[in-house]
């Protein structure tokens, strides 16, 4: 017999969702260009140097943009309670492959809200210190010492946001049945039992 399938994500949720992906993937691939001299060939990619400075602060924005977008509808099911540190405590268990002895968690589990959390600190990190030395718009508002350290902290933020992103592909990809609820929108009903309880419980119930 097929599975009950339950919507978790409606189409613009996924279509903004992919966009994010990309722009991440365009952005990060013309940052790499500039952040050592070895990874500059990267550049060839987006027409040579020149265009590639032009283009990194506007796929970046435009990243920011879809993620903002996101994070004003998600925000609320991120913030951290005593469910999720209770879950932490266990999270032993978890990388071990005992869901079953997990405690119950709604529609995001911890490791899931810290990520997202990590991913919105590292974003605005970017955006702010990107303004700072984007040329020739801001970076003459800013002193040299200011931007060297908008510089650091940008090349910093990059790095957290490639690990989160990372670790959001790799955890997606070890919960079996998870991908298929950012390429379809919906999951299986035993894989929202098994995983996400709470929510399982409050969507079967409308």
């Amino acid at each position: 017999m097929s599975q009950r399938l339950l919507l978790r994500y409606k189409d613009g949720d996924r279509m903004n969702h992919w966009f994010i992906a990309l722009m991440f993937f365009l952005a990060g691939l013309s940052g790499l260009a500039f952040f050592h001299p070895s990874l500059f060939f990267l550049s060839h990619l987006f027409g040579g140097g020149q265009w590639t400075r032009i283009l990194h602060p506007f796929m970046g924005l435009l990243m920011v943009v879809g993620f903002l977008v996101f994070f004003l509808k998600i925000w609320r099911e991120n913030l951290i309670n005593a469910r999720d540190r209770e879950w932490a405590k266990h999270a032993g268990r978890m990388l071990k492959g005992d869901k079953a002895g997990m405690p119950p968690v709604g529609k995001y589990n911890f490791g899931q809200k810290m990520v997202f959390w990590l991913m919105a600190l590292s974003l605005l990190v970017l955006v702010v210190t990107g303004f700072m030395f984007w040329r020739p718009w801001f970076a003459p508002f800013f002193s040299i010492p200011l931007m060297r350290i908008a510089v650091l902290l940008h090349a910093v933020a990059a790095v957290v946001l490639i690990l989160s992103v990372i670790m959001h592909v790799y955890a997606a990809i070890w919960v079996k049945g998870t991908v298929r609820a950012m390429t379809r929108g919906t999951v299986t009903e035993n894989w929202a039992r098994l995983n996400h309880p709470l929510w399982h419980e409050e969507v079967t119930k409308r």
